[in-house]
């Protein structure tokens, strides 16, 4: 299994965990204001789902619409789980199908803010998985306040669970 194969395993099963935890919060919490930059944990999370779409786009070279990194509106919970849950699958999807070549070629986009952007395939996919991981760490310290304990979603406890070990490189 190649590093991006195992990295876009990882996310997906990380955001399945986390957004199953997140399912029983009541929607006043999932929207209550937060002291935090996307300013609600739903609207948190909606920005994940967002900027994997965005990347999602950009790796296929296709428009994404999108103006804004914090959309004002954000789907139900059960929505936002299901999209995330199919762009997740697409991302696994993409890591097996495409060759260590294709991964080195790079990416030319523009960032919704303004300014121009390159990246190679695989930094995006990297990115993307990052990107995540650096969020959920917000939402977990959400879920903390609301005296609910997130789950683990340590890249070690998912190696470990699906009896893998870190890629070669990787500790």
């Amino acid at each position: 299994m190649t590093y991006t194969q195992t990295l876009t395993r990882y996310k997906a099963w990380a955001d399945d965990l986390f957004l199953s935890a997140v399912s029983s919060i009541p929607i006043e919490e999932l929207t209550a204001p937060r002291p935090i930059v996307f300013g609600s944990l739903i609207r948190t999370l909606n920005h994940c789902y967002t900027m994997d779409y965005v990347w999602q786009c950009h790796l296929l070279g296709e428009p994404h619409g999108m103006t804004t990194r914090n959309p004002e509106d954000w789907p139900t919970i059960e929505a936002l789980a299901a999209s995330q849950r199919n762009v997740d699958q697409w991302y696994v999807d993409y890591a097996n199908s495409i060759t260590e070549d294709k991964l080195e070629g790079t990416v030319e986009f523009e960032f919704i803010g303004g300014g121009e952007g390159c990246m190679s395939r695989r930094d995006i996919l990297v990115h993307v998985v990052n990107h995540t991981t650096y969020h959920r760490g917000h939402a977990a310290d959400i879920l903390y306040s609301l005296n609910v304990a997130p789950p683990t979603t340590d890249l070690s406890v998912f190696l470990r669970q699906h009896s893998m070990t870190a890629p070669k490189g990787v500790q």
